[in-house]
């Protein structure tokens, strides 16, 4: 006689084996657990899905992140970044390079979500919005051509402030490029004219203009003398608040120069008036016998202006390690941003405060010497 089985030993007709019921078809348990993990599956497809698409998604942040460093003393293969002629011209040592931001997102250009939580998390970067970085509405070719012109223009009037800066006589011209729609200067300047005097005093270059202004005060109807079609004029234009109060004519303005001497500065792939500095302290060290750095290695940034005036830039947290990872030791910045530059020099990097062109060469003239130690900085 056959024994049954024992009780706790798999029968084969128990669920655990047989997931069909007597009709052959698969028990409502079984069925309900396989729906839940194609369910469980479905969702977390499409959960990494909406989660890969979200950080695709554009943003309106851009970032700010340490750029390449050019040296104005040397160049590529053949040709030097800056190039003289109808002066003489001396052997430099050393270097002295422009630092630049590499900025990802903006017109064009969109930074995605991934991009902004990398950035982030990376200590080197900056996250900012857009509206910080770029003007609202531009398009990236407005962008481009505007930076390409700041260049220009930059390299223009570091090549009069140097020039000034080692005797030469440069007479400047102070043009409207443009005039602001709604601005005190609106239908009574024109762009062409050329800027005269401001309140009887003479403009020999855009920043007296600024200066003049100033003077004048917010609410002042001022007398602009100004030269059209070879004709002087004297026009009245009211003076309003521009940004942040400041008394403004509503105009843009650039400045043109005939230099007894033809200096060229070819650089590619930056844009801005930020190089301004360093371009001037190239051409006067290129000019100057001797060697202004002492074989050593200096970066900086700063905008100038024909009268050799130092201006504040963006991004110098990103141009001083730019400038540490490259070998600088010796930075110059500008006075104007030293607030930012407090609490955030790398190891090994020493900060020299700056406003003029002469203040900047005597600097690095000091530290090619090894007197360094007196130096302004940054408190």
């Amino acid at each position: 006689m056959n024994e049954l089985p024992p009780d706790d030993e798999p029968r084969p007709d128990t669920l655990e084996d047989d997931p069909r019921d007597d009709a052959g078809e698969p028990s409502p348990a079984r069925v309900r657990a396989s729906d839940r993990a194609v369910a469980a599956l479905v969702c977390g497809a499409v959960s990494v899905a909406l989660v890969s698409v979200v950080a695709l998604l554009p943003v309106p942040f851009a970032v700010e992140g340490p750029g390449p460093v050019r040296d104005v003393l040397s160049g590529e293969g053949d040709q030097r970044l800056i190039t003289i002629s109808g002066a003489p011209t001396y052997p430099t040592s050393g270097s002295l390079d422009l630092t630049t931001v590499r900025v990802s997102g903006g017109p064009g250009r969109s930074l995605d979500l991934g991009g902004q939580v990398a950035a982030w998390l990376d200590d080197d970067s900056a996250v900012l919005p857009e509206a910080a970085v770029f003007p609202p509405g531009a398009t990236e070719k407005q962008v481009d051509d505007s930076n390409a012109a700041a260049l220009t223009d930059s390299q223009q009037a570091a090549t009069v402030a140097a020039l000034t800066e080692l005797g030469y006589d440069v007479p400047v011209q102070v043009v409207v490029s443009d005039v602001v729609d709604g601005a005190g200067a609106a239908g009574v300047l024109r762009d062409g004219d050329v800027v005269v005097a401001v309140g009887g005093a003479a403009v020999a270059d855009a920043s007296a203009l600024r200066e003049a202004v100033r003077a004048a005060g917010v609410g002042a109807d001022v007398r602009v003398q100004v030269e059209r079609n070879g004709q002087r004029q004297d026009l009245t234009v009211p003076v309003r608040a521009g940004d942040g109060g400041a008394p403004v004519l509503g105009v843009l303005v650039r400045e043109r120069a005939d230099p007894p001497v033809d200096v060229t500065i070819a650089v590619d792939q930056i844009g801005g008036p930020s190089a301004g500095l360093m371009f001037a302290l190239g051409v006067v060290d290129l000019m100057t016998p001797g060697e202004m750095t002492g074989g050593k290695r200096f970066a900086g940034t700063g905008t100038i202006d024909s009268a050799g005036e130092v201006g504040p830039i963006g991004g110098i947290r990103q141009k001083m390690l730019g400038a540490r990872a490259a070998g600088a030791e010796v930075f110059l910045a500008p006075q104007a941003n030293c607030d930012e530059v407090v609490g955030h020099v790398p190891e090994g990097l020493r900060v020299v405060a700056v406003s003029t062109l002469a203040q900047a060469r005597d600097a690095v003239e000091a530290a090619g010497r090894g007197e360094a130690g007196g130096l302004p900085g940054c408190v």
